[in-house]
Formats: structure tokens, C-alpha cells, sequence
């Protein structure tokens, strides 16, 4: 039982991450108008996606643990 759930967290670290990822790489914008570059950000994006990331370890951490565990 702890194989499947070790599995099942290591997956699901995998996603997080993805999206962590792709929301962090998206969260800025740039426009270059006459030389001049303007860029925003998006800082409540960029947070959750630290989150998202955050929990992708943490899930990773989880899942090895559980996988090396011998009973």
C-alpha cells in the first residue's frame, strides 16, 4: 500500500511542477515599442506558482520516503 501511495505522490509532484512552471514562465509580459521595452508582471501569479512548486517537492520528498521504506 505505501508503494502505490509513494507512486501516486511522485506523480503527482510531477504535475505540480509542470504547472508550477508554465504559470511562473507566463506570469511576466514585455512589449518593445520604439526601442523601448515594457514589461509587467503578474506578482499574485508568480506566487501561486511558487506554491505550486513548493508542494511539487514536497510531494517528491513524500513519495521517495515512502518508496525506500522497507515495510
Amino acid at each position: 500500500m505505501k508503494k502505490i501511495i509513494g507512486v501516486a505522490l511522485i506523480v503527482l509532484a510531477i504535475y505540480l511542477g509542470y504547472v508550477g512552471i508554465n504559470m511562473f514562465s507566463g506570469s511576466t509580459a514585455s512589449v518593445d515599442v520604439v526601442g523601448i521595452e515594457f514589461t509587467a508582471e503578474d506578482n499574485q501569479q508568480k506566487s501561486t506558482s511558487y506554491l505550486y512548486m513548493g508542494g511539487a517537492i514536497l510531494c517528491a520528498i513524500g513519495g521517495i520516503v515512502l518508496l525506500k521504506s522497507k515495510n
